[in-house]
């Protein structure tokens, strides 16, 4: 499906709380906030600088931490987003990333344009009232989305409905508290449902389907949204969490639900169906039937039917000189801890510690290089995901395949650079473009293509996960959670060739989804919020390990703790507010343990 974020470069800004000074100044050369909505080109600007808020979830270095915070992976440098985090020094003083302020402005410009646009005759005239009604439920779209990534990152927001409050108002108007988590749920899946029911299947202008439009907000974006919304608030960090029971308004009333409510999985499965139902997307599959084809080509072969909703302009140029070796000219800086690597199942379909094909000693020859063998017979997505010592490597500005080699005193290892060296003898290979020679030495070449944020594997997951929390035994569960492995190009479960014994009882199942997500999302954004959301983070997190990166040869294959913790707080549950936001806002309730 090709939908794919819309951002145009402005020429002049057009939102957030600053733009009604900016534009009252009336110059000759500048435009009033009343004649933006009076003139299709400048109301079409303003929605595309309401999109441009949309995090780039892939830009793991400068732009989020979740990846390198998680469990699944090590970043190189004490610069990043989080290092600071991993390390323990998150506080309401320093909140970086501090999502808090960006997002409200989002949500308050979304709000103007929908306020606003219905002004607009120009469009009017020349499209119909269906465009205007079309921009505004992108609009609302894209707000709803907006108070998703607050939620996922603070918990219980501020709903602040359809008025804007002015840039000049008084203090007293700012004072407004937060909702209850369930309440921020349910205004939001409305708020979704509405866009959904305006939003069409495919980008269209003038009721048409036209490529041209990649990038408008669709109805599977909207309804993708609420399915992981919806997945989240079932979950024991939101449905039923007494540990947080002191964590009240000034009224007494929880933030979050002290009841353990089974519907609201209900609710989640019923979501990520109506995803599958539209019947429009499907997973991605290499026409050659290569399992590591395909699982490339989700990535890789732009506004696939298995793209839901991506990001058009994006930092994955980013991404791919931090995941590339030294050798071809990047910086060796996310590397997957031995914890992601000993995650990952073995060709046979089991888990390593299940597997009579899995051995944690000894080398064998590929090709004329010694491979340990924890790397052999593994499942297609080891291969895509993972760049493992003396695995085959081309790209960036290595003209032929060779072997990357992480060995102290190789090309990639720690004495060769001072920060730049992989952390636990591994990096990242997944949806890393080759292409892509931006790094050292290298002639500023870019491999362009979406960045997918939702897509259809996760609906998947996400529709096995809740089913089996509600409706345990469901045939569905085990169909959906096998189209992924199948996919994947290893054994299902209790069909096919070497077929696996079925998952026995409600436990099991929940532990084999849980496994599948891990695998499939892995370092796509997601374990940082599922690890939080299932209330596992203290058993994962802490000490995490990798290959001994201070040794050569076979002294290399030792597995250890990594240089860095990865620590995790109880108060991690929720990012801090800032000190400033609470300064101003005096009913504004800080997280617990703040």
């Amino acid at each position: 499906m090709k939908t794919t974020v819309f951002l145009l470069v402005l020429s002049c800004a057009l939102c957030c709380a600053s733009c009604k000074k900016f534009l009252d100044q009336v110059p000759n050369d500048r435009i009033t906030m009343d004649e933006v909505f009076k003139k299709k080109a400048t109301s079409e600007q303003f929605l595309a600088n309401v999109y441009s808020y949309v995090p780039d979830e892939w830009e793991a270095i400068h732009a989020v931490p979740w990846v390198g915070t998680s469990d699944e992976a090590d970043l190189t440098w004490s610069g990043s987003f989080n290092y600071p985090i991993n390390i323990g020094n998150l506080s309401p003083t320093n909140t970086t990333p501090d999502f808090w302020s960006p997002y409200y402005q989002a949500i308050r410009s979304a709000t103007y344009f929908m306020n606003h646009i219905d002004e607009n005759d120009e469009i009017r005239n020349l499209s119909g009232q269906q465009l205007i009604d079309q921009y505004k439920a992108e609009a609302r779209f894209l707000r709803a989305y907006y108070y998703f990534c607050l939620m996922r990152q603070y918990g219980p927001v501020i709903l602040l409905g359809d008025d804007v409050i002015a840039p000049d108002a008084p203090s007293s108007d700012m004072q407004i508290p937060r909702s209850p988590y369930d309440d921020c749920v349910n205004y939001v899946a409305g708020e979704l449902d509405k866009a959904a029911s305006v939003l069409p299947l495919q980008p269209q202008r003038n009721g048409q389907t036209n490529d041209a439009e990649w990038g408008r907000a669709t109805k599977g974006m909207a309804l993708a949204v609420k399915a992981r919304l919806l997945l989240y608030a079932a979950s024991p960090q939101y449905n039923g969490n007494t540990d947080v029971s002191g964590f009240k308004n000034t009224e007494g009333v929880p933030y979050i639900s002290q009841t353990r409510d089974p519907e609201k999985w209900k609710k989640a499965a019923d979501a990520a169906r109506a995803v599958i139902d539209l019947g429009i997307y499907s997973l991605y599959k290499d026409p050659s039937g290569d399992p590591v084809k395909s699982l490339q080509g989700i990535f890789f072969q732009g506004w696939n039917d298995e793209q839901i909703f991506s990001r058009k302009g994006n930092g994955l140029a980013q991404w791919d000189v931090h995941c590339e070796p030294r050798q071809a000219g990047g910086w060796c800086g996310i590397g997957p801890t031995q914890e992601s690597i000993d995650a990952y199942f073995m060709s046979d379909g089991k888990l390593p510690n299940e597997s009579s094909l899995y051995n944690p000693s000894g080398f064998t020859d590929v090709n004329g290089q010694k491979i340990f063998n924890m790397y052999m017979n593994r499942e297609p997505r080891f291969y895509r995901d993972v760049t493992y010592n003396n695995s085959i490597w081309q790209g960036g500005t290595m003209s032929a395949a060779a072997p990357i080699s992480f060995f102290v005193s190789g090309p990639n290892g720690r004495n060769g650079h001072p920060t730049d060296f992989s952390k636990t003898g591994y990096l990242v290979r997944k949806n890393v473009g080759p292409s892509t020679n931006i790094g050292s030495g290298g002639n500023g070449q870019r491999q362009d293509r979406p960045a997918p944020l939702f897509r259809l594997a996760e609906i998947y997951l996400n529709y096995a996960e809740a089913l089996n929390e509600y409706s345990p035994g469901n045939p569905d569960i085990l169909k959906y959670l096998n189209l992924v492995r199948e996919r994947a190009g290893i054994p299902q479960y209790g069909s096919g060739s070497n077929a696996l014994p079925v998952p026995a009882g409600q436990a099991e199942m929940r532990n084999r989804i849980r496994a599948e997500r891990r695998i499939e999302l892995a370092y796509e954004g997601h374990r940082w919020f599922d690890i939080r959301r299932w209330k596992i983070a203290p058993q994962v997190m802490g000490t995490l390990h990798g290959m001994d990166i201070s040794k050569d040869g076979d002294d290399f294959y030792k597995v250890v703790p990594t240089m860095t913790p990865h620590l995790f707080r109880p108060s991690y549950y929720w990012w801090p507010i800032s000190q400033y936001e609470l300064d101003r806002n005096h009913v504004l309730v800080q997280n617990p343990g703040w």
